[in-house]
């Protein structure tokens, strides 16, 4: 006999992945099963009774056939699972969202539209929309709380350098000077608890207002916080206890004053959006660093990251 059942292919115990393409399919093998899964997640546990809001009472119900809604038995009154979440009104299958969400939990780098259009057989438009409202909706990093103990900050550029194209046209419209900082470049700044979680925010600015602000908004004032040189943090020490790494003298590590972390992440960011974006707008990037630092904050998690999608997935939004 062969090691293993070719008819029942199970996840490997060194697989690093805790939902497997097979156990999705066969927890969620078609549109109906998404429905009846969502119906008992948001108002029967049973799977049948629910509270009516017509009859204010609990009442069976029963699924319409043609709808995706279930029927009080008893007036008849109509329940859309889906209403006030991240599907409503959308005509796209449950099935195929139910993957979109589990795809970009899988992956480490990240999932193009492109892609997502590819494997679900839907338009460009739809997949783009999709993971837009998944990175926006639902993995928005409001639910983490403020960070504390040890906590590193940066700041970045996300752009890339100027091409020869755009030298060009900078020295003909009379340009201060030719240079790779001339490109307007979007700034983002991020803290990360040291083995805890992270925050990633566009901002407007470099300025040490700008910074400090956002410091304050995010960490708790009896935390230590660990940055670069850069003069924008002056003033950090005001509030926190304050470490800083002198990178311009080209020292990164001082025992455990450094920045190692958030440029660690920085770099992963940074990578996933070269490497399978190509190109992010300053509209929607802040949609990609909630993904980024969604994944990052929940790597350790126990439950698998798209159990934990799928259940913000089942809430109503904000």
């Amino acid at each position: 006999m062969p090691p293993v059942n070719r008819n029942e292919p199970k996840r490997a115990a060194s697989s690093d992945s805790q939902v497997s393409l097979m156990e999705f399919m066969r927890q969620f093998p078609d549109d109906k099963t998404c429905l009846d899964w969502l119906w008992r997640e948001r108002y029967a546990p049973d799977g049948h009774t629910a509270l009516c809001p017509s009859c204010d009472k609990e009442r069976r119900f029963h699924r319409v056939k043609a709808r995706p809604t279930y029927d009080c038995d008893t007036c008849g009154h109509h329940i859309n699972p889906t209403a006030g979440t991240v599907f409503h009104k959308s005509s796209t299958s449950l099935h195929l969202w139910f993957y979109a969400m589990w795809i970009i939990t899988s992956t480490r780098c990240g999932v193009s539209a492109k892609q997502l259009e590819r494997e679900l057989g839907v338009t460009y438009k739809t997949a783009w929309r999709m993971f837009n409202l998944i990175r926006n909706e639902l993995m928005t990093q409001d639910d983490n709380g403020p960070l504390s103990g040890a906590v590193e900050a940066d700041e970045t550029w996300i752009g890339g350098k100027m091409r020869e194209s755009e030298k060009r046209k900078a020295k003909a419209a009379g340009g201060p000077r030719i240079g790779p900082y001339v490109k307007k470049r979007e700034s983002v700044f991020g803290m990360v608890e040291r083995g805890g979680k992270v925050r990633a925010v566009v901002v407007p600015s470099r300025y040490g207002y700008t910074l400090r602000s956002k410091i304050a908004t995010h960490v708790l004032p009896s935390s230590t916080i660990y940055t670069d040189d850069y003069y924008g943090y002056n003033g950090v020490n005001r509030k926190y206890t304050h470490h800083r790494i002198n990178h311009s003298a080209r020292i990164y590590v001082d025992g455990d004053v450094h920045t190692q972390t958030i440029e660690g992440f920085f770099s992963l960011v940074k990578n996933g959006l070269r490497g399978v974006y190509h190109s992010v707008s300053a509209k929607w990037l802040q949609g990609y660093l909630n993904e980024y630092a969604w994944r990052y904050n929940h790597r350790d998690d126990r439950a698998a990251m798209f159990q934990r999608l799928l259940a913000r997935a089942a809430t109503p939004l904000g």
